[in-house]
């Protein structure tokens, strides 16, 4: 006899139908599986065995045959163990066949029958409700990420035994509901706060024009300086997470499994910091199923990169896609996948290798060499990419002393949140959602100069040696100044600010 069950297999971050089919037939007893399963589910015929025998169910003792449809996406994970030992029950008679093709089904299962959570369950619920299923059946601990997704019945199962008498219609379980306006309720709260940084107004104001156009920095100062504090708080004062952009950070984070128990939806822009010792498939993703990075892991939020010259070459070089495009495409002999990364990239660095070259109460000891060395380790093509470059000093003891440390983040995401709605204003209908995605033609239309701004352009090709991609930076940035100001045209102050942020241009060291 033949059943199917529907199931789902995770592709990048989203969820692909799969369809289980099970066939008892008469033979010795043997459990195979087809359909390019990989290791954890060829070994679920050892889990399911024992949890139907646990569950007080007779295992087949003949022949069972498993497919895993379509056969040419490599299926896994354990979330199949649920469906097939579905389908087997099915098969033999103990569970009703025709309830069980109106809900997707994922799951691992304990030796005892017990159903552990799986990864991907938010994407599971999206492509169940796209398939206009009845529901999903999955474990109690996915349900309340499940839930998010309004339309679809949530069936949180714990046992075995349970999925069966529910649908056999022995059992009643209600489905989960969640009240997404608790969970989400679209301001952010974060433990850092912007006005704990004393002193470094100008890093202020340049994080500022950041967050507001979504612009990537590159800080360099001396050790102590405050670097790694101004990056903490700069997801304080980035525009409140939209709902969709939760959802699409919280399937991310599912996918990874990194989603914690008691948090059904991500209500906080993500801040990722990974150590310089990261690998290249770490860092954009990788693996032979690829899986997201770090650079994925940081979408719609802020990826810090410390000690920036410390990462390996080919590491900082995997960047320039992701930082162009907004997104990482991996591809390999079997697949291709592509994973969404429209990140906010904060780099930090020391001037030097002993750190101290533009600290005026310590002498430097390192050669020019030594300082050319060490600044070239960080390429022109992707510093030409990192829109807003900034001089963090030393903070002097009178700033340490001040009790105040000027706005606090609320006030700043206040003013950040005005500018991302002209920007949204301004690039309604397209793709574009602030002002350093611009395309080619939006900088042509709304990056408009007077001929004294035209001027300055001129002169910082000629000074600081600014590519074209450099000079579209500056162009970003004083669009993004002027959004601040409240003004629709861009002035020369403008133009002049933006082009200060551009310290580090290769011509410079």
């Amino acid at each position: 006899m033949i059943v199917k069950m529907i199931s789902s297999v995770i592709v990048g971050i989203d969820a692909h139908p799969v369809d289980v089919e099970v066939d008892t037939s008469p033979g010795l007893p043997q459990f195979s599986t087809v359909g390019l399963p990989d290791t954890a589910v060829k070994e679920s015929k050892d889990r399911i065995r024992a949890a139907v025998k646990n569950s007080g169910y007779s295992f087949p003792r003949h022949r069972v045959t498993v497919n895993l449809a379509p056969a040419d996406i490599k299926k896994e994970g354990t979330g199949f163990d649920l469906p097939i030992a579905l389908g087997i029950l099915a098969a033999e008679g103990v569970l009703a066949k025709d309830r069980p093709s109106d809900y997707m089904v994922i799951g691992e299962l304990s030796l005892d029958g017990t159903i552990k959570e799986v990864q991907g369950a938010l994407s599971a619920a999206l492509q169940a409700k796209g398939m206009g299923l009845s529901g999903i059946i999955l474990p109690g601990e996915n349900a309340p990420e499940a839930a998010m997704v309004e339309g679809i019945a949530v069936i949180p199962a714990y046992h075995l035994h349970e999925a069966v008498e529910f649908l056999n219609g022995t059992r009643q379980i209600e489905p989960l509901r969640v009240d997404a306006s608790d969970l989400f309720s679209g301001t952010a709260s974060y433990p850092f706060d912007f006005n704990e940084v004393s002193g470094q107004e100008q890093a202020k104001r340049a994080l500022e024009i950041a967050a507001a156009g979504g612009h990537n920095v590159l800080m360099s100062g001396p050790p102590g300086s405050g670097k790694t504090m101004l990056a903490q708080r700069l997801v304080s004062i980035l525009p409140d997470l939209s709902f969709e952009e939760a959802i699409e950070t919280t399937k991310i984070f599912s996918v990874a499994g990194l989603l914690e128990r008691t948090q059904a939806l991500l209500s906080t822009r993500p801040f990722r910091a990974p150590h310089h010792s990261i690998s290249d498939a770490g860092l954009v993703g990788g693996g032979q199923i690829p899986k997201p990075g770090e650079v994925s892991l940081a979408h719609h939020g802020v990826l810090f990169l410390d000690e920036l010259p410390e990462f390996r070459r080919n590491v900082l070089e995997v960047l320039r896609q992701p930082l162009e495009d907004g997104r990482v495409t991996i591809a390999r002999s079997s697949q291709t996948v592509t994973f969404p990364a429209q990140f906010m990239m904060v780099g930090a660095m020391n001037p030097c290798p002993c750190g101290y070259f533009t600290d005026p109460r310590k002498a430097c000891s390192c050669t020019p060499r030594q300082i050319r060395q060490y600044r070239s380790r960080i390429s022109g093509p992707l510093l030409d990419r990192i829109d807003i470059h900034i001089d963090v000093p030393a903070v002097m003891y009178r700033h340490l002393a001040e009790r105040s440390g000027g706005d606090t983040s609320d006030v700043i995401r206040k003013r950040v949140n005005a500018c991302r709605a002209i920007q949204k204003e301004r690039f309604a209908g397209s793709d574009t959602r602030c002002n350093a995605r611009m395309t080619s033609k939006q900088i042509r239309q709304h990056c408009v100069i007077d001929e004294e701004s035209r001027r300055l352009m001129e002169m910082a090709v000629e000074r600081l040696g600014l590519s074209a991609r450099g000079s579209t930076k500056v162009l970003k940035v004083a669009r993004t100044i002027a959004d601040l100001s409240g003004e629709a045209e861009m002035q020369s102050h403008h133009v002049s600010e933006a082009i200060q942020y551009r310290s580090l241009d290769r011509r410079c060291i």
